[in-house]
């Protein structure tokens, strides 16, 4: 795995953009088969985060992006978090989490963080510190429902 790179909207390359739009299309569009716009206008108000592998750095393998408080909650929230499908079971998962909670703990300081999770990630959100706070919802055609993580530090 390369470092982390974590970056303003305004210092993503278009390269380094064009990487992440595919790894998120790739998952979110075509492997759960869901048309709908990924593109939600959040992306230019967040930092986003990801990592490559060593033998292609340059292509993203894990990534999120840390959205402001009020862009699309109350709280800062992590969104779009999403690992390339021939990098799973390799632990990518948890430390990409982990590593975006320290991220949105330096810009925004120990505060609650909130994500609109897919139902079936539930557990694994927990382990991150997340409950559920909201009743089921559908999402583009996916059971989703907002999970919260109590203001303190990050893991």
């Amino acid at each position: 795995m390369t470092p982390w790179t974590f970056r303003p909207w305004a210092e993503v390359s278009r390269d380094e953009l064009y990487a992440l739009l595919v790894l998120r299309a790739r998952v979110f569009v075509v492997e759960q088969t869901c048309a709908y716009l990924d593109l939600d206008g959040v992306d230019h108000a967040s930092h986003h985060l990801w990592c490559g592998v060593a033998d292609a750095p340059a292509t993203p393998v894990a990534y999120l992006r840390v959205v402001p408080p009020g862009a699309r909650f109350a709280e800062p929230s992590l969104g779009r978090i999403v690992t390339a499908p021939e990098v799973r079971r390799l632990g990518l998962g948890r430390p990409l989490v982990a590593e975006g909670l320290r991220r949105a703990a330096a810009l925004y300081g120990p505060v609650a963080i909130r994500i609109g999770a897919q139902r079936y990630l539930e557990r694994f959100y927990e382990q991150a510190g997340f409950v559920v706070d909201s009743p089921e919802y559908d999402e583009d055609g996916i059971p989703h429902v907002e999970m919260l993580r109590a203001a303190g530090p990050p893991p």
